[in-house]
């Protein structure tokens, strides 16, 4: 799947929008369900080789060539106080662009595409965690599952999670 981001920008949950639903690229890290708004994705890649970066962030995984670009690999569960990953677990990756720049998500598992009605969409709970809550822009509670919509500008400021 490749997409191109073609978003002017503007009201985070208007990203995606098609009549009054919202798509998602849907994934999984650490058993949890997230979303990325669709237009927001530049790729979705299988396992690849990362490179090691000295003295970068945690969050920062190494990095990878993706057609001849350099890309930055970040390691979500890093920002969210998960476990590592069992180094023997497949890894895939999700691009996208911020600031200029591409950088690969790292993740269990690709899900499908979902289209999600405007008016599901729910802000983070109070009850949710302080670091979850500051990369998500808000959550669908659906039949099976919670889906979490991280907030790409919010995950990628390393600057706050630095702080932290």
């Amino acid at each position: 799947m490749s997409t191109s981001n073609k978003s002017g920008g503007g009201d985070k949950i208007a990203e995606g929008k098609v009549g009054d639903q919202l798509e998602y690229v849907t994934m999984t890290i650490n058993g949890q369900w997230f979303g990325i708004p669709v237009l927001s994705v530049q790729d979705v890649l299988g396992p690849q080789k990362i490179a090691m970066i000295p003295l970068a962030p945690p969050e920062v995984a190494g990095s990878l060539n993706l057609r001849g670009r350099i890309v930055t690999a970040i390691d979500p569960r890093m920002r969210l106080g998960l476990p590592p990953r069992d180094e023997n677990e497949t890894v895939m990756s999700v691009v996208v662009e911020h600031l200029g720049e591409l950088y690969s998500l790292l993740i269990d598992q690709v899900g499908e595409v979902l289209k999600l009605p405007s008016s599901r969409f729910e802000q983070n709970p109070a009850s949710l965690d302080a670091r979850w809550r500051d990369i998500s822009t808000g959550l669908y509670r659906l039949d099976d599952r919670l889906l979490i919509v991280m907030d790409i500008e919010r995950l990628l400021n390393f600057d706050k999670s630095i702080a932290a």
